[in-house]
């Protein structure tokens, strides 16, 4: 029950971080934040506990920062 949530919430944040786009935030920023939710909601999902989040976030953020880096092709 508990991950249907958080993966609710983190569908939820990534909808509205695209619509982020037309509000003049950029794409890195919006990597950066994407990535966080996302490593956040991954991090609690496999440490658990507030550890486990913050780990997953702070590694999820800097993922996505480098993948939306401008002129970088995946």
């Amino acid at each position: 029950m508990n991950t249907k949530i958080l993966a609710a919430m983190a569908v939820a944040s990534v909808m509205g971080l695209s619509a982020c786009a037309d509000m003049g935030v950029d794409r890195q920023t919006a990597g950066t934040v994407g990535g966080a939710v996302l490593g956040g909601v991954v991090g609690n999902a496999v440490g658990g506990g507030a550890l486990g989040t913050l780990g997953g976030a702070a590694v999820g953020g800097v993922i996505g920062n480098q993948v939306t880096k401008p002129g970088t092709r995946y």
